[in-house]
């Protein structure tokens, strides 16, 4: 019997698109499309896009591998035909076919073919929403054309009302770079997400859209968006009204946590002298430190968790045993605590001794609690 396997022509595709794209794409449903090969020729791609996903299969062939794939949208996009009546498009030479001229042997032709389909999709959808008999979102629209990078898709199901949806992407900072030596793979982005529900008939006083606000999931190792408060809409506001309120917030916001990364930092030097240098520590964006300490002969590990909002917000610490283990041989581990002095109006090297003070009175009581754990597991 033939081991599940993919072809190397086709594992070479969907590796470069995978780690190429400037979005996050996800494979998933990898099958054979043969009842013996035992070959996984066909999967699907989750593509992010508005701030949603779309699913799209890729079927090969593995009997065939030299053969372009089938590419299989999905059911509510059965009028995407991206390729359709190519020959009579203005821009026919702009806009090619790459099935048509497939090279298997190029690894970055798949990655080619769903950008390209991606961009023929934002087209699509962008050209479903101006169609839609709307005055307000007309408007909408006809005030946010100057913005790059707009996606909009228009939803229209059966069991809910028709509703249009926006994803605005804010800020012209490279947040990449404001994070140094961050490691993230992909720029991080803030978005916008609007959502106006479809009316036929003009209202002088439309109510307000649905918001709210996106990140790159990666970003919230040093920005909550959580936490951020999105202003009012006020009675009568458009998007271009609304934005650039909602920018400067954001912007100054977002300064103030990257800021914070350097105070976190100067906490984690303020405790080395302490406790000693730490064992483990997160160098960018000093979220985390663990310290070896002792009292006597007792030796355990002191964790420390800054919170973004820090010094607003002071850390939480767990001690955890060397010498101590539970029924399943784990470490025996104190509750988190943020039980203990605090201000942060204190200088850094304040804040360091009163945790230095609150673990020393501390680790007694957790050693003793180690040894009753110890007697009871007996």
């Amino acid at each position: 019997m033939a081991i599940d396997a993919i072809p190397p022509l086709i594992a070479a595709q969907m590796n470069y698109l995978v780690t190429h794209t400037p979005f996050s794409v996800k494979v998933e449903n990898m099958c054979t499309g043969g009842k013996n090969t035992g070959l996984l020729d066909r999967f699907s791609l989750v593509i992010p896009f508005c701030l949603d996903y779309i699913k799209w299969d890729v079927i090969y062939n593995a009997v065939y591998p030299l053969a372009a794939p089938d590419i299989i949208f999905g059911p509510e996009d059965e009028n995407f035909r991206p390729y359709h009546a190519l020959r009579d498009a203005s821009d026919s030479k702009s806009l090619k076919n790459p099935l048509t001229e497939w090279n298997s042997r190029d690894p970055t032709r798949l990655f080619s073919l769903v950008l390209q389909l991606r961009e023929s999709y934002k087209a699509y959808q962008k050209k479903r929403v101006e169609e839609v008999d709307d005055d307000r979102l007309k408007f909408e629209i006809s005030t946010m054309l100057s913005r790059e990078g707009i996606e909009m898709s228009l939803s229209s199901n059966i069991d809910k009302p028709e509703e249009v949806k926006f994803a605005v992407p804010l800020l012209d900072l490279d947040l990449n770079k404001m994070v140094a030596g961050s490691t993230w793979r992909h720029h991080q982005k803030i978005y916008l997400q609007v959502i106006y529900p479809v009316g036929r008939k003009y209202s002088s006083a439309p109510s307000a859209p649905r918001l709210k606000l996106v990140s790159s999931p990666e970003l919230k190792a040093v920005f909550s968006i959580d936490d951020f408060r999105l202003p009012a809409w006020l009675d009568g506001m458009c998007m271009a009204e609304y934005l650039p309120t909602l920018e400067e917030m954001l912007e100054s916001q977002i300064k103030d946590a990257v800021s914070f990364i350097e105070s976190r930092r100067k906490l984690i030097m303020a405790l080395a002298p302490l406790f000693g240098r730490p064992v483990e520590a997160d160098p960018v964006f000093c979220r985390k430190a663990t310290f070896l300490s002792s009292s006597g002969v007792f030796t355990f590990l002191v964790h420390v968790a800054i919170p973004l909002q820090f010094p607003k917000q002071q850390p939480s610490l767990m001690l955890q045993s060397s010498q101590h283990f539970n029924s399943q041989g784990l470490p025996i581990k104190s509750p988190v605590t943020a039980e203990y002095p605090w201000s942060p109006r204190w200088e850094t090297s304040d804040m360091a001794d009163r945790i230095f003070d609150f673990i020393v009175e501390e680790c007694l009581n957790f050693k003793k609690y180690c040894n009753e754990s110890m007697l009871q597991n007996r």
